[in-house]
Order: C-alpha cells, then structure tokens, then sequence
C-alpha cells in the first residue's frame, strides 16, 4: 500500500466537536457583556453631560433644560440618548435616565 497523508474522517468529526464546544461556551459569555458595555456606556454619557450642566450653571447661574444645553453648544442634540437608547432627563440641575417603559407613549 502507499503511505498517503491525510485526516480521517474521525480526526475532522474531533475537530469538529472541539470548535462547537468552544463556540457553544464563548457565545452566552459575549452576549452577556453586551449588556453591561451599554450600561456603563450610559452612566459614561450621563456623567458628560451633568459635567455640561455644571458647565452651564457657572457661565449662565441656572439650571439649564436639554434643548438649552444643545442650543448653546454644551451637546449636540437636545433629543440625547444613552446607547441603549434610553432617554435622559434633567431636573434641578440633576441628570437622571428615563426608563424606556417610562417613557410617556408617542400615539
């Protein structure tokens, strides 16, 4: 017989079942993070812009509305949302996020 070189058919099926193993385990740990990079991407953006409100309340002496925060150049749109996608809200000078089943309905 010739010495041909080669996998077997078991060898492939080994292979195989390794890389599903493995994919089988990595795909619910990456879904996981997602969640927790949106989050901490939120508290990240609400913690910029209570930095605008600040900066606003030195150079004007008042609490500022979003639409006022975008109109004088502090964000840039006074519709801000989280990367979720969950609105913000500013009341007395305090930056809070709405909840999107909070959220008055649109109809």
């Amino acid at each position: 017989m010739k010495n041909q070189k080669g996998f077997t058919l078991v060898e492939m099926l080994i292979v195989l079942l390794i890389i599903s193993v493995l994919i089988i385990v990595t795909i619910p740990n990456v879904t996981k993070h997602f969640a927790s990079i949106d989050s901490k991407g939120c508290e990240a953006f609400v913690n910029m812009v209570q930095g605008q409100v600040e900066a606003y309340k030195i150079d004007f002496h008042n609490y500022p509305t979003l639409e006022e925060l975008a109109t004088g150049g502090f964000i840039k749109d006074k519709d801000a949302k989280c990367p979720d996608g969950r609105s913000i809200i500013i009341v007395d000078g305090k930056v809070d996020v709405v909840e999107k089943n909070d959220e008055p309905n649109q109809d």
